[in-house]
């Protein structure tokens, strides 16, 4: 099996360095290629354990699994280009945000067209990736995929494209939002005095460790913030300061707000291919 991984971006360099740390391919079956001349050169100096292809004429024809990592809005003009060079039998996986798998089928001419959508943690082994596979897709390449996508962390294959807009609005934008909670209490660690670093320390020790305790036990949250929480007491303020101000509410309204623009880009480019 060869896998080319087509933008060398941030999650596309993600992949290929993932997998090729995995040991599940060998050196020569995956390949990175970047319509960026510099980044090639780059890549190949760097040496992560892939192969760089400068055109897709010499890698795109010779490969059976094809990751699509390039901004969605790079979408026409490249599938325009590659599907000259396309047959039924290559499975293409695009993490391309709001593109759905009808898109993607009708511009290369393919069915087998798997549509996933990981996030950021994926880059440190501990991403999480959803994904939707077309029915054309056997059981032994869906084992595959999961293979490839897995080398970054872990991944859930959902029912419908719905699911995959859904986690966008939670696991994929989700480190946004507790980046911006940690940076709303490192801010206010250092307005009562910390320095820089011991804000940035108690705040990451304090996610890690609150990350560790919920994974290792069958406590719910509301359990923990229960468990952490006593009348009167110094938690129980800052909770009910956090309901006054109906904080679980506008996280929620976030969370929606990524949803609903992954429908609409979906929607977007559904109808672009369709005056197409």
């Amino acid at each position: 099996m060869k896998v080319l991984v087509i933008g060398a971006g941030n999650m596309g360099l993600t992949y290929a360095k993932s997998i090729a740390k995995s040991g599940y391919l060998e050196r020569e079956d995956l390949l990175v290629y970047d319509k960026s001349a510099d980044l090639r050169d780059a890549l190949k100096k760097a040496d992560d354990g892939f192969e760089v292809a400068d055109t897709l004429e010499e890698s795109l024809p010779f490969v059976d699994i094809i990751f699509l990592a390039v901004k969605p809005y790079h979408n026409d003009g490249l599938m325009s280009e590659m599907i000259e060079m396309m047959d039924d039998q290559k499975l293409v996986i695009s993490i391309m945000a709001g593109v759905t798998i009808e898109t993607i089928q009708q511009g290369l001419g393919i069915k087998k067209v798997v549509r996933a959508m990981p996030n950021l943690p994926a880059q440190v082994g501990k991403g999480m990736t959803s994904y939707l596979a077309a029915p054309e897709i056997s059981r032994i390449e869906l084992w595959m995929v999961e293979d490839l996508l897995n080398s970054t962390g872990k991944s859930v294959r959902v029912d419908s494209q719905m699911f995959i807009d859904a986690s966008t609005g939670i696991s994929g934008s989700g480190p946004a939002y507790v980046f911006y909670f940690m940076e709303s209490m490192m801010e206010a660690a250092k307005s009562m005095g910390f320095s820089d670093n011991d804000s940035k320390v108690l705040v990451s020790s304090t996610f890690e460790g609150a990350i560790e305790l919920f994974n290792k036990n069958k406590l719910s949250p509301n359990g923990w913030m229960k468990r952490v929480a006593s009348k009167g007491g110094t938690t129980q303020a800052a909770l009910d300061s956090l309901d006054d101000n109906n904080v679980k509410d506008l996280i929620h309204d976030a969370a929606y707000a990524a949803f609903n623009r992954a429908v609409e880009l979906g929607k977007v480019e559904e109808q672009e291919a369709v005056e197409k």
